[in-house]
């Protein structure tokens, strides 16, 4: 993996592509396995690894829990508009929905809203709760809509890793 002097983006060659392409799999894949699928060596893989990590492309190495497994049933993607997009009342939203473990993503948006979260809750009356804390009691935002998931039809946090080019 080497800088691209034209950008602070690592330039990525095929072999940490096809690594990365099996660690998204699972984490967990012994190391010599991912060098018998690359056709690298252990070692070479995991200098590689070391490298992709220490330069950010692999932000962090996580444990996946299905929230209903831990009585977390409730879902939600919530629109957020805030009451104006100073910069005060953006930082302030965003510590707020950040420190909320039940606020599993956060995205700072374009298109007349503010914010689109992903929140899980227990149950109905915990996410009311939780609504009325995050959004209805708080004087930086405007508006809020509630959309609740019916079902979980695909999560994942994977992300298409093209080809070197």
């Amino acid at each position: 993996m080497a800088k691209n002097a034209t950008s602070l983006r690592p330039r990525l060659d095929s072999f940490d592509r096809a690594i990365l392409r099996i660690l998204q799999q699972d984490n967990r894949t012994p190391q010599r396995r991912v060098a018998e699928a690359v056709n690298l060596s252990a070692a070479a893989v995991q200098r590689r690894i070391a490298a992709m990590e220490e330069a950010g492309v692999i932000a962090r190495n996580v444990a996946l829990v299905d929230p209903q497994a831990l009585g977390q049933d409730i879902t939600s993607i919530v629109q957020v508009t805030l009451r104006d997009e100073r910069a005060a009342t953006v930082d302030a939203a965003k510590a707020l929905f950040q420190a909320r473990g039940e606020v599993q993503q956060c995205y700072y948006v374009t298109g007349g809203i503010s914010f689109v979260l992903v929140i899980v809750a227990s149950d109905m009356r915990a996410y009311e709760a939780l609504t009325r804390e995050l959004f209805a009691e708080n004087d930086c935002v405007a508006a809020y809509a509630s959309l609740i998931a019916l079902d979980r039809v695909k999560v994942d946090t994977g992300i298409v890793i093209p080809a070197a080019v």
